[in-house]
């Protein structure tokens, strides 16, 4: 378990970790004005998001619909969901997640980061939020 503060620089803000254990992780992100997170989905890791401080919306996809979720209120993100934050102003959101911080599969991304084989992607069924 680490509870060492870990800040991981982004191009739209950076992360902060909080806590990594065997079973959960919290993370605080902070989102500058503008900034928009990768269009992603995970296969296994589950979060819950939060807002802060700021104004910032979740952004989710569902079978050619797309929904703004405003963080306002705590929205839980299971795996397979296809999602992405945007922060209106600067904004700092609380992440609880599940501790698979590596299970990222970009979509789409305003900083080229998604990998140039995207043998990885494939279709995924995206569950129905609550």
């Amino acid at each position: 378990m680490s509870t060492t503060r870990t800040v991981i620089e982004k191009p739209w803000g950076c992360e902060v970790i909080l806590r990594h254990t065997d079973t959960y992780v919290v993370k605080r992100l902070c989102v500058k004005a503008g900034c928009r997170l990768s269009l992603q989905f995970h296969r296994f890791k589950s979060e819950t998001l939060q807002l802060g401080r700021g104004c910032a919306f979740l952004e989710i996809h569902d079978g050619g619909v797309v929904t703004d979720h405003y963080l306002d209120r705590a929205v839980h993100v299971p795996p397979g969901t296809v999602h992405r934050v945007i922060a209106v102003e600067d904004s700092e959101i609380m992440e609880v997640s599940t501790p698979e911080l590596d299970d990222v599969v970009r979509l789409e991304d305003d900083y080229n980061r998604i990998p140039a084989a995207r043998e990885e992607v494939s279709v995924v069924p995206v569950p129905a939020l609550a």
